[in-house]
C-alpha cells in the first residue's frame, strides 16, 4: 500500500497536527514502508503458533489466596491527609 503526501495532508489535518509541507514527502514515504512491513508481517504462517506475551516462557508466581483480616486502618489512614469513617477522602475531579 502506498501513501501519498495528500494523504498524508488529510491525516495532519484530521488528527490536528501541524505539519510543514516540505516533511509531507517524507513522512509519506515512511508511512508506505510501515505499511509495507505489516503487509509482509500477514504473509507469515501463524497456523499452530501459541500466542505469546514474552520471548522467555516465565510463570507467574502465585499466592496462596486466603481471607484475611485486612490491614489495620488507623495504620493505612494515618498519612491521609482527609479521612471520613476509615475511608481516604478525596477531591472531586469530574464536573
Amino acid at each position: 500500500m502506498s501513501i501519498d503526501a495528500a494523504t498524508v495532508r488529510k491525516v495532519a489535518r484530521l488528527a490536528r497536527i501541524a505539519e510543514p509541507e516540505e516533511r509531507l514527502e517524507p513522512l509519506a514515504r515512511e508511512l508506505s514502508g510501515i505499511l509495507n512491513w505489516i503487509e509482509q508481517l500477514n504473509e507469515v504462517d501463524t497456523q499452530g503458533v501459541e500466542p505469546m506475551t514474552s520471548a522467555v516462557h516465565t510463570p507467574l508466581p502465585m499466592r496462596k489466596d486466603v481471607v484475611t483480616e485486612g490491614g489495620d486502618p488507623a495504620r493505612v489512614l494515618a498519612n491521609a491527609p482527609k479521612t471520613v469513617s476509615n475511608f481516604f477522602v478525596v477531591p472531586k475531579v469530574v464536573e
